[in-house]
């Protein structure tokens, strides 16, 4: 908090006051847990690091949102814990209209946190917790995107979170530098690289992208973008072995790429043959930036896309469901999740006229072991049926259906905007009570990838 609070001393906004509040009350409640919490010791199980981790990212929202209910008038605490909850899980759906007139520091404190959210602050306790004298390898498992949790870069889970989080500022900077020379000025530069980076969305303009209007800004995000969807443990492999070998060879990093670029082909001759567009670069362009937007989970619009072939804009976001790797700041079930479901129903193809065949399921030239491909199961069974059952919920409080689905998806799957009444000329500000805090738990469940969420409420949880 001291970040927008910073910014409002310099730039002496009308929020200078409420950051301060906010701040106070943060640190007496934090002081206040830990004088009553301190006395009780003993090891960290793995069901307390699932507990943790739940507890902190739904209770942090509530302190991130004090900004927003001090600041902004008439603000209510479902939008406000909405937004902040939106901006912690870097999805980028927003409840508020008129981003051009709010004071600097809340755009600031809206796209820190997503900065923060991005890799997951989870990660960063990690690095933390050691010093402490406290383990925080099962707080790790717990918050680290993707099926294959078990494998760790370095001995030490410790050196593991502080490298992740060397290359998350490291590749935050170059996208802040490379905005600032493009044409952003200083401000503008910090909030959008955050948002970047986080893959989050968030814009400090109602415009978002289109405010500038700039095929060279277009090109910084996309590229910024794209590198923010690959497993960020990659490039700490590259950094260790002065190669880029690690990353070229990465079976999920080429069918990331190898999708969006399919993606963008095949909406742009759609884009063709209906003429939506009489300059070719300029659809190229929007096309582009849009699917890797999406395709990234990352939101951020400078058209309303929805204007489009009714293919479009459907398949950007169903690719949003699935595109960003493991290990990266994007949400969804990532590509190795699809890479295997897709692998092994082509081992089962082959089965069907083979049964005595041996035709192991291979990722990265290494078997992939039964646990982990009945993990992969179980997960997408839970996924679907999560999506299911909270676009059921959006439909009997009278959403309509594309809406009710288009925000489930966009919420679970840490997208942004959606279809409808959620799509991107519009927001979440009018949706009910009800409807906003069924998304704003699609939303937590998207960032701990469900299972983290659900198995809070199985009785084995809470059996001794």
């Amino acid at each position: 908090m001291l970040v927008p609070l910073g910014f409002a001393w310099v730039g002496g906004d009308s929020a200078l006051y409420d950051h301060g509040l906010s701040l106070l009350i943060t640190a007496v409640s934090g002081s206040l847990m830990w004088m009553v919490g301190r006395r009780y010791q003993r090891e960290l199980q793995p069901r307390d690091g699932f507990l943790l981790v739940a507890l902190v990212w739904t209770l942090l929202p509530g302190f991130a949102s004090l900004p927003l209910l001090f600041n902004l008038p008439g603000m209510r605490f479902t939008d406000a814990y909405f937004e902040a909850m939106s901006a912690f899980t870097a999805t980028g759906a927003t409840v508020l209209t008129g981003l051009d007139t709010l004071p600097l520091s809340i755009n600031v404190w809206r796209c820190f946190l997503q900065f923060v959210g991005g890799l997951g602050i989870i990660v960063l306790v990690v690095a933390v917790l050691p010093l402490l004298g406290v383990g925080g390898s099962q707080l790790f498992k717990a918050e680290t995107p993707g099926p294959m949790k078990e494998a760790k870069l370095t001995p030490r889970i410790a050196e593991t979170a502080r490298g992740l989080w060397v290359v998350y500022v490291v590749l935050t900077g170059a996208c802040l530098l490379a905005y600032r020379a493009a044409g952003m000025n200083w401000a503008d530069a910090f909030m959008h690289a955050c948002s970047t980076v986080g893959l989050g969305g968030f814009s400090n303009y109602d415009n978002g992208f289109g405010h500038w209007d700039s095929p060279l800004l277009d090109g910084v995000a996309m590229v910024f973008m794209l590198l923010a969807g690959i497993n960020f443990a990659r490039y700490f492999v590259v950094w260790r072995s002065r190669s880029l070998r690690p990353l070229l060879q990465c079976t999920e990093a080429r069918w990331y790429l190898g999708w969006i670029v399919a993606t963008i082909a095949v909406i742009a001759l759609r884009m063709l043959a209906d003429g939506s567009y009489t300059d070719v670069w300029q659809m190229l362009r929007h096309v582009s930036f849009h699917v890797v937007s999406l395709a990234t989970t990352t939101g951020f619009a400078s058209t309303d896309y929805e204007q489009w072939p009714v293919f479009a804009p459907v398949a950007m976001v169903m690719l949003g469901c699935f595109a960003s790797c493991a290990g990266s700041t994007g949400g969804g079930i990532k590509m190795v999740r699809m890479i295997l479901l897709l692998k092994q129903a082509q081992q089962e193809l082959v089965r069907i006229v083979h049964p005595r065949v041996v035709n192991p399921v291979l990722f990265n030239g290494q078997r992939v072991t039964p646990t982990v491909l009945s993990s992969v199961l179980a997960f997408m069974l839970i996924y679907g049926g999560s999506m299911i059952v909270l676009t059921l919920l959006l439909l009997l409080t009278g959403l309509d259906l594309v809406s009710a689905f288009a925000a489930v998806v966009a919420c679970v799957n840490n997208i942004g905007p959606g279809l409808g009444d959620v799509g991107p000329s519009a927001n979440f500000q009018g949706l009910t009570d009800l409807q906003t805090w069924v998304c704003t738990f699609g939303m937590l469940l998207g960032r701990l990838e469900l299972l983290t969420i659900w198995v809070l409420f199985t009785p084995q949880f809470w059996r001794k």
